[in-house]
């Protein structure tokens, strides 16, 4: 069982989204804005509420076009900078509390920017713009009229706000990117299990077609034959008899199982339920004896060491015999001839199994059935690793010969 990875992600209400995160950016807008302008109704220049008004109009836009809002505001500021500083009768008031605008539009540049270096360069030119005031523009005729105390007092809230902007700005950050994490891990799991079920339901068709092909295919020969020999040979009908009993009984063993793993999950790790039932390469010889009791003539050879292979591979080499042995019976039917070889060659288990179709020309074989049995097996095969060919021999008959990599116990 994989083990599940789980990625913090931030709270709906520090990253609103729909319609409810528009409603409230549009609110943080306008009230910015608002803010500005009733700063800006306080002071009895000339052209204060102008300029308050005209820096306070393209803050609504500060997140759709934050360094644009910026430059405007910087303009307007020096605007006011030049007409306070005019010897006769000045026009604005400077300092001004509606200058928070600027300040404003720099967070939203550092905020909502998408340039790196776009952050940097307004708190730059924030900083920079006191020191104008406090050197002065003498071909102006406008003088110093900032102190030191004044600029330093400056600077610390600039870079307060500044500060404060890019750690939310940060947070943002990481939060979309958590987000986009975790839903990206959330994908990444919901695959895995589609893949997982799918393996799992390929697994079953394979168990599944192995069990009711083979067993079927056995039992139909034999019902066959023990209904021609009934009353020529009650012996004969009665060996019949008990092989489609036994074939029967290990089917429904085989279906149990399949189906408790169906209901319960996998058996492998379960702590519970009856255990699963062992295939060993002694059961070849067992399918063989049936073959052989329908009408088939079987040789086998198992030239394996005992422990040698795991269970798996032993299953997976059981299930191909069988499956051969079974569509010998289909296609070839009694009176075919099986060759079946097993052994194994530095560190890889060799299988072959050969039949001479019962004299039928090649191509009237497996090929006709659909290959369903053949795919079965190859998948079988490559899940272990190994290599698998099939195709008809020259003349009549088919062979099958796979190769599996071993683990030795």
């Amino acid at each position: 069982m994989t083990e599940e990875r789980t990625v913090p992600v931030p709270p709906s209400w520090m990253t609103p989204s729909g319609r409810y995160g528009r409603a409230v950016a549009r609110a943080c807008d306008i009230a910015m804005a608002l803010v500005v302008l009733v700063a800006a109704g306080y002071y009895s220049g000339e052209y204060d509420l102008v300029l308050g008004s005209l820096m306070a109009l393209p803050l609504l836009a500060r997140r759709r076009y934050p360094a644009t809002v910026l430059a405007v505001v910087l303009a307007l500021s020096a605007v006011q900078f030049v007409l306070h500083g005019r010897p006769e009768y000045p026009l604005t008031s400077a300092p001004a509390s509606y200058d928070v605008a600027v300040l404003f539009a720099m967070l939203s540049v550092v905020h909502h920017s998408r340039t790196v270096w776009m952050p940097y360069l307004a708190g730059g030119l924030v900083l920079l713009a006191p020191v104008v005031e406090m050197v002065g523009i003498p071909p102006l005729g406008i003088e110093p009229r900032a102190d030191l105390q004044s600029l330093l007092i400056y600077w610390g809230l600039t870079l307060t706000v500044w500060l404060t902007a890019f750690a939310l700005q940060t947070r943002r950050l990481y939060a979309e990117s958590q987000a986009d994490r975790a839903l990206h891990i959330q994908r990444e799991q919901e695959q895995r299990v589609r893949l997982a079920a799918a393996r799992e339901r390929a697994d079953i068709a394979r168990e599944l077609h192995d069990v009711v092909a083979h067993s079927l295919a056995v039992m139909i020969l034999q019902a066959d034959g023990a209904e021609s020999v009934l009353r020529k040979s009650p012996d004969m009908a009665q060996s019949a008899l008990r092989t489609i009993a036994a074939t029967g009984r290990d089917a429904i063993d085989d279906m149990h199982r399949i189906v408790r793993v169906l209901r319960e999950g996998n058996q492998d790790s379960a702590d519970t339920g009856p255990p699963r039932r062992l295939v060993t390469l002694d059961e070849i010889k067992v399918v063989a004896e049936r073959a052989q009791a329908a009408g088939l003539t079987v040789d086998v050879s198992v030239e394996v060491g005992e422990g040698r292979l795991a269970p798996a591979e032993e299953m997976t080499a059981f299930r191909i015999v069988q499956e051969c042995l079974t569509n010998v019976l289909r296609h070839a039917g009694a009176g075919a001839g099986v060759d079946i070889r097993l052994h194994e060659e530095q560190g890889t288990l060799l299988i072959s199994v050969v039949d001479d179709g019962a004299g039928t020309l090649a191509g009237r074989g497996v090929g006709g059935s659909g290959g369903n049995g053949l795919v079965g097996m190859r998948e079988r095969v490559e899940l272990a690793g190994g290599t698998f060919e099939a195709g008809p021999r020259l003349g009549s008959g088919w062979h099958v010969r796979a190769s599996i990599p071993t683990r030795t116990k």
